[in-house]
């Protein structure tokens, strides 16, 4: 009898192993990162509520691949996981960036309210590509980081700025700038190598790349409230057993709320970071202002015009809550 018990408990043990699955997950930013933090407990309450049936590992700061493949390596397969910066895909459709255009939110509340009318249109467009969007999270509001102080647009001319999307190049070059790409772990090389002077960026990525190192002051223009979105590959998701699939959609709606929570304490923790270490911190002029918003006035107008009917609906829906 106990050879019987014993032979029934290793062929049980062998099934388990055999069903237990590993899935690889790019994001672009380091483990320092709020997000990256967020996502690794989510990743380890996934595993503990299906027993290790799914084990995710996630490959932070870009070195599984860079920022501009995790999209396209979950849409084919290559990985069936992975987080990105939503705004990077508004080339293929404006909806996609609608919370990286200046002052249309520029607080939690009103990025909450935005979230609620962009998801619905966002994952009925990643749907197209074989996506499902598991959860997204926002960064603290955008500010301004200068070797001395900005007190007019006309200031950030001819200065070389960083840019991260498409809405960040457009600010930049109405601002009279020359935007350049440069992705967050690059920060402190690019601006130690002159090839950027001025930047747009949340108190979490100022304070991660020790930003007092290279520049001198952060100006809280809270200019926009951008998101990185967590996606799926929907046929990897559905090949999942359905108590699998439970336990990701629950541990992504709790990665979602704490996410939102995790943001809003970095903002101002992570000023006051810089502040420790000798930022000064100024707060944005009357003209500074008005100067900028202006510039998200325009750059506002230049989205409507080529904005799919998707896209407007999404700008619709937000501005008649």
């Amino acid at each position: 009898m106990k050879h019987v018990i014993l032979a029934a408990t290793v062929a049980s043990g062998l099934s388990t192993a055999a069903l237990a699955e590993t899935w690889d997950m790019p994001t672009p930013y380091g483990d320092a990162t709020f997000h990256t933090q967020n996502i690794t407990q989510f990743a380890e309450e996934v595993a503990a509520a299906t027993d290790g049936a799914l084990e995710i590992t996630v490959h932070s700061g870009g070195s599984l691949f860079p920022h501009g493949e995790i999209r396209n390596v979950v849409r084919s397969g290559q990985v069936p996981i992975g987080e990105f910066f939503l705004s990077r895909l508004v080339n293929d459709d404006a909806a996609f960036g609608i919370d990286s255009q200046p002052f249309v939110a520029t607080s939690y509340e009103d990025a909450a309210r935005l979230w609620d009318a962009q998801k619905p249109v966002v994952t009925a467009l990643l749907a197209e590509q074989g996506l499902m969007p598991l959860f997204s999270v926002p960064w603290p509001a955008q500010g301004l980081y200068t070797n001395g102080e900005i007190a007019t647009v006309a200031d950030l001319s001819g200065l070389r700025f960083r840019a991260y999307n498409a809405a960040l190049e457009e600010f930049a070059a109405l601002a009279g700038a020359a935007p350049v790409q440069v992705e967050a772990p690059d920060i402190p090389q690019a601006f130690a190598t002159g090839q950027v002077e001025a930047m747009v960026t949340s108190p979490s990525t100022g304070a991660n790349s020790t930003a007092w190192d290279f520049v001198t002051h952060y100006t809280p223009i809270n200019a926009w409230v951008p998101k990185n979105i967590v996606v799926v590959n929907e046929r990897a998701f559905r090949r999942l057993p359905d108590d699998v699939q439970a336990a990701i959609l629950d541990a992504a709606a709790v990665a979602e709320t704490r996410g939102w929570d995790l943001s809003a304490a970095e903002a101002d923790a992570k000023t006051a970071i810089m502040a420790e270490n000798g930022m000064i911190i100024v707060e944005p002029s009357a003209e500074l202002t008005a100067g900028l918003q202006d510039i998200g006035a325009q750059m506002l107008s230049n989205w409507k015009a080529s904005a799919s009917d998707a896209a407007m609906s999404i700008l619709t829906s937000y501005q008649g809550q």
